[in-house]
């Protein structure tokens, strides 16, 4: 078995599900690195994305053969796309890595994220520089030099930023925050209510033709999560709030994928976001804890208004312990968790390194897809609705359990392959299926659009995908 395979079948059988069905799947692309990093990157995008597929398969009225190619989900992990032939800026400016507390005698580093405006302005706040975009980095650079980063990085989430301080594994494993994540089940699925099993397959010709799924997330977990669900067959609704900002790749994160607006500071729009979920079957947040069930669309509360439906959350820093209700994403939990002291270390340099992709969170992603899909099969069979829950340092722990090896960091990364479709947000050139389905490709055909195209209501059954040969 390779290790690959073995690292999917552990997934698999950590959900308890049939062991037959790993019979169904092909993995293609060898077991090259692919991405030059000393972790197992390549391995945790396959073999999380298959999980998914799988899961996917199991599903369909007829359980379909799987095929996940190795270089393909590699490569979507980059989340490398162009608009109308150029590539958007992806980072502000003032995100990044900085060393910090020199004049403290308190050497260390810190990373801040400032790709949304009122993170940025948070961190410059706290340290006493103007809020806006103006502040050139090197006066941020200079004003850090005065702050010890674990300083920072409490200071700058109290006020409702976003910082982490550099830690090495063994730093951030002796914390309660990691205990906690460590206590945490990898893909946690949890009975939350009594219902009759639910029938929503279509019977079309995808393997999810007919399920409905609520996405309301916005940084590249969750809208990988929901992409694949639209992929295969599924009607997949995202919904923004009208004050909310976006991500540059909000134009490669919605394809597939209907878009509209939805107020939820209005008891209106929770109310009709209730009815959407009643009428729904999957139900997708990254909110931080506690954010929605003030709004009464907790998880219980949503078994209780849709008994049957399948909640889906995501967070940064695990369910529960110190920082559960903390903001995080990917780059800030390598940095927290051990990741860049540890790929520095690999490459034998003196100064922190980040993974070259943001694979903690398409692996979430995936595995967010997979929990969800698995809930749904439990449903099927025993009723009930049901809660999955999955954090990007729990999925950072599994990453770390595959393994490292310095060699892994002389990989040259394949070009990329992109195909070219119209979207509302331009000409969309973006990444290609890894997956096909009895030697089929599927891809959802609903272009991606602007939040707000789309009203904030069902239309059907479930959207059709694009179907096409696999070479």
């Amino acid at each position: 078995m390779t290790a690959t395979r073995h690292t999917l079948a552990r997934l698999w059988q950590g959900l308890d599900l049939p062991p037959q069905a790993l019979d169904r799947l092909t993995l293609v692309g060898g077991e090259a690195p692919l991405l030059p990093s000393s972790f197992a990157v390549a391995t945790a995008a396959q073999a999380s994305l298959a999980a998914a597929a799988l899961a996917a398969s199991e599903l369909a009225p007829q359980h379909r053969a799987v095929q996940v190619d190795r270089v393909a989900a590699a490569q979507a992990c980059s989340s490398h796309f162009l608009i109308d032939g150029m590539a958007p800026p992806m980072w502000d400016p003032l995100s990044g890595l900085y060393p910090c507390g020199a004049d403290a005698d308190q050497p260390g580093w810190v990373r801040l994220h400032a790709n949304f405006a009122h993170h940025r302005d948070r961190a410059l706040a706290v340290l006493g520089l103007p809020q806006g975009p103006h502040t050139p980095r090197e006066v941020l650079t200079q004003a850090l030099r005065r702050w010890p980063a674990e300083v920072v990085e409490t200071a700058v989430a109290t006020a409702g930023g976003v910082a982490s301080a550099l830690r090495s594994f063994e730093e951030w494993d002796a914390g309660p925050a990691a205990r906690a994540v460590a206590a945490e089940p990898l893909v946690a699925l949890t009975r939350i209510g009594d219902a009759p099993p639910r029938r929503w397959h279509g019977g079309g010709p995808t393997p999810l033709h007919g399920l409905r799924v609520l996405d309301l997330t916005r940084i590249l977990a969750g809208p990988v999560a929901a992409r694949l669900l639209a992929d295969w067959g599924a009607e997949v609704l995202m919904l923004n709030g009208p004050r909310l900002p976006n991500i540059a790749a909000i134009a490669d994160l919605s394809r597939g994928k209907r878009s509209a607006l939805l107020d939820l500071d209005d008891p209106a729009g929770v109310a009709q976001l209730r009815a959407l979920a009643a009428a729904g079957h999957v139900f997708l947040q990254a909110y931080r804890p506690g954010a929605l069930a003030a709004r009464g669309l907790g998880p219980e509360a949503l078994a209780a208004v849709a008994p049957g439906i399948v909640c889906v959350s995501l967070a940064a820093w695990g369910h529960s312990g110190p920082w559960a209700g903390r903001r995080g994403f990917d780059s800030l939990v390598q940095t927290a968790t051990g990741f860049n002291v540890a790929e520095a270390a690999a490459a034998g340099l003196g100064t922190p390194m980040a993974l070259p992709v943001q694979i903690l969170d398409h692996a979430a992603g995936h595995l967010l897809a997979f929990g969800a899909l698995a809930a749904l099969r439990r449903q099927a069979l025993e009723g009930g609705s049901w809660l999955v829950q999955v954090s990007l340092a729990r999925t950072g722990l599994w990453l770390r359990s595959l393994g490292q090896d310095a060699a892994g960091l002389a990989t040259v990364a394949p070009a990329p392959v992109l195909e070219v479709e119209d979207s509302g947000f331009g000409r969309l050139s973006s990444q290609p299926p890894a997956v096909a389905f009895d030697g089929r490709l599927l891809r959802g055909s609903q272009p991606a659009m602007p939040p707000g195209s789309h009203p904030a209501a069902w239309v059907g059954p479930g959207l059709q995908a694009t179907v096409t040969a696999t070479a």
